[in-house]
């Protein structure tokens, strides 16, 4: 069947409508529509016509632009908070306690001589300034191999444009026009202390960490010196170095039953040496809490042994303690709280527990997986966290960038530690990297929250113990138990007692759901089409229904175009004026006239054929049949 034809059937079987152009389908649309306006064009005035086409027009655009406006309102997906209170038995936190100092100076010293007595001589030229170079009068000499590897340094800023840069360990060192001395710049007090870091020894390529204070200054020195030193020595050893279990943690008590440092976990952490967790979850199951109240907490006697400490690594005395998740890592550093000693601090615990929405509501991860970073703390089974997968990418970073791991995080595999031997530029190049907010802002954005968080909630408070008239008994029972000893080998600067409980059962669920849903999107769109145009969805339905019979009339009217301009085609390749019937007929009767007339010649008379010529073929001479030709008939 002629694809025309066939498309021209199948429109007027869908269309029912009258007439097959553009004009024609749209009055026969605005004729039969339900939706208000359309009919009162083609039946009103001229002038009404006029006003009712563009309030029409006018109505319609609101309509599509309200749309436009919801549709990018639920595409935007947007939340709504909200907050539940429960009540249930909860499991206890993890609780992590370490010392605030990473290891016992009695263990260490002999690793730190070289560097204490480089800050020693350090501070004594700083605080007591005299003429002449320390390294040659101290005895024995300084090793300043160590100190020119990372230097303290003066800054004179009394001339801005050119400033005097001074080792402490020098005598005289100009910049331009400039004299100076370190003794006249203490006395003068218009310098600022200032760690020198290049990219390696001798290098020009240097940048000054500037303090405003030398206590800052030295400490910050300290840490980078300590780190390299500490770097190279083995794992074992320094949790060997740290401080034990079974000195640290002198009484235990959960609820009603007794507990002791064998009921901790021991983790080994850079910041603060070793760390002790009590209900961590990883061999055994978490311990619920039975009842809201101190009665029913976790209260520990820890000995920090203040008297052992580093004297320029660890600046606070106390235990550092955190609450957490099980199977959780606790980065101690950023949301651990400090106990002080020859205090009882109690900590009240609130629960809240979130719940976010994953994607495309919120760009959060159930477990990490989904994360780019490779997390340097799975080594630890514990769980992901975004303060995990942040050092992981910063150690990362510092691995590609340096060529070494910074000691503070954990190591990929086949990475060592930098230390100012094997790496002598680690600390600017660390330095650069910790600084640099484009590497920052890297990680933040490679890195996402957890979609299901608990956190918790703690109300501190403090109080003198052991109070002046218990300390005497007290310090005595806690010196027997420890060292099995009548003499008191503990004192109030090394003592600390912690409460730790639920304050109430009550925990608060603050939970995500979309701000905006398809239901909410369908309403919102059928209220405004209702509004503006007193419409319904029947009405959007015929609206297509104009829109695919105008694509049916398209595809014809292509047709019909393709078909002319292939008979232009078709007249320009022949020229000659096809024959007429008339002429046909004509043509075949005036044949049939020269076959009788040869037929009628005398046998005798009928001249010899030509030698070699072949008998006439009189079955081609033949009449053929008319065709006529109807008027509905394609002539090709």
């Amino acid at each position: 069947m002629n694809l025309k034809k066939y498309l021209v059937r199948a429109l007027h079987r869908l269309q029912k409508g009258p007439g097959y152009t553009y004009k024609e389908l749209l009055v026969w649309y605005c004729d039969n529509t339900n939706t208000h306006g359309p009919k009162r064009i083609i039946k009103e005035g001229p002038k009404k016509k006029l006003i009712w086409f563009f309030l029409t027009l006018l109505f319609a655009s609101l309509v599509f632009w309200q749309w436009g406006i919801l549709i990018n309102t639920y595409l935007s997906y947007n939340v709504t908070s909200s907050l539940s209170i429960g009540f249930k038995t909860m499991k206890f936190p993890a609780v992590t306690v370490c010392n605030a100092n990473p290891f016992k100076y009695s263990e260490v010293k002999h690793l730190l001589k070289e560097l204490d007595r480089l800050i020693e001589a350090a501070l004594e030229r700083i605080l007591q300034p005299t003429p002449g170079n320390v390294s040659e009068n101290v005895s024995p000499p300084l090793d300043l191999r160590l100190w020119n590897q990372i230097p303290l340094v003066l800054i004179d800023e009394h001339n801005k444009d050119n400033p005097v840069i001074l080792d402490i360990f020098e005598t005289n060192q100009t910049a331009g026009d400039n004299e100076t001395t370190a003794s006249n710049k203490t006395e003068e007090k218009k310098y600022k202390l200032a760690v020198k870091l290049c990219s390696h020894q001798g290098s020009n390529n240097c940048t000054y960490r500037n303090f405003t204070s030398a206590a800052q200054a030295v400490t910050e020195w300290y840490i980078l010196q300590s780190t390299s030193i500490l770097s190279k020595v083995p794992l074992h050893e320094r949790i060997r170095m740290g401080y034990q279990a079974e000195d640290m943690i002198l009484a235990c008590l959960y609820g009603a039953e007794p507990c002791n440092y064998k009921n901790f976990t021991q983790i080994y952490h850079p910041d603060h040496g070793n760390c002790y967790i009590f209900n961590w979850g990883m061999d055994e199951e978490a311990l619920n809490s039975s009842n809201p109240g101190a009665e029913f907490g976790l209260k520990l006697i820890l000995d920090i042994s203040q008297q052992d400490y580093i004297p320029y690594l660890s600046s606070a005395a106390g235990a550092r303690l955190m609450l957490h998740q099980q199977k959780s890592f606790p980065f101690l550093k950023d949301q651990g709280i400090y106990a002080m000693a020859g205090t009882e601090t109690s900590i009240g615990v609130l629960v809240d527990e979130l719940e976010r929405m994953g994607y495309p509501y919120s760009d959060c991860t159930m477990n990490g997986s989904d994360v780019p970073v490779k997390n340097l703390y799975s080594q630890y089974n514990t769980s992901y966290s975004i303060q995990a997968c942040l050092r992981s990418c910063f150690q990362n970073h510092m691995v590609e960038i340096c060529g070494c791991g910074h000691y503070m995080f954990p190591l990929p595999k086949g990475v060592n530690y930098c230390n100012n031997e094997d790496n002598p530029g680690w600390a600017y190049c660390y330095s650069s990297l910790r600084s640099s907010i484009k590497q920052r802002q890297i990680c933040i954005d490679s890195c996402k929250e957890t979609c299901n968080d608990t956190q918790y909630k703690m109300t501190i408070s403090m109080a003198d113990w052991p109070s002046e008239a218990s300390e005497d008994w007290i310090f005595h029972i806690l010196s027997y138990e420890r060292d099995m000893s009548t003499n008191v080998t503990l004192d109030r600067n090394g003592i600390i007692k912690l409460n730790i409980y639920f304050q109430e059962y009550n925990y608060r669920t603050i939970s995500e759901s979309a701000a905006t849903t398809i239901v909410w999107l369908l309403s919102s769109l059928g209220g405004q089409f209702g509004f503006w145009m007193g419409g319904s969805v029947l009405c959007l339905i015929e609206f297509g229904e104009i829109i695919i019979d105008s694509l049916w009339i398209t595809i014809i009217n292509m047709i019909g175009w393709c078909k002319g301009l292939k008979q232009k085609r078709a007249r320009a390749r022949y020229p000659d004026t096809p024959p007429t019937v008339s002429e046909l007929v004509e043509a075949h009767t005036n044949l049939g006239f020269q076959h009788e007339a040869a037929g009628a010649l005398p046998r005798d008379e009928a001249l010899p054929p030509e030698p070699g010529t072949p008998p006439p073929n009189y079955d081609s001479l033949r009449v053929q049949p008319l065709h006529v030709l109807s008027p509905d008939s394609d002539v090709e």
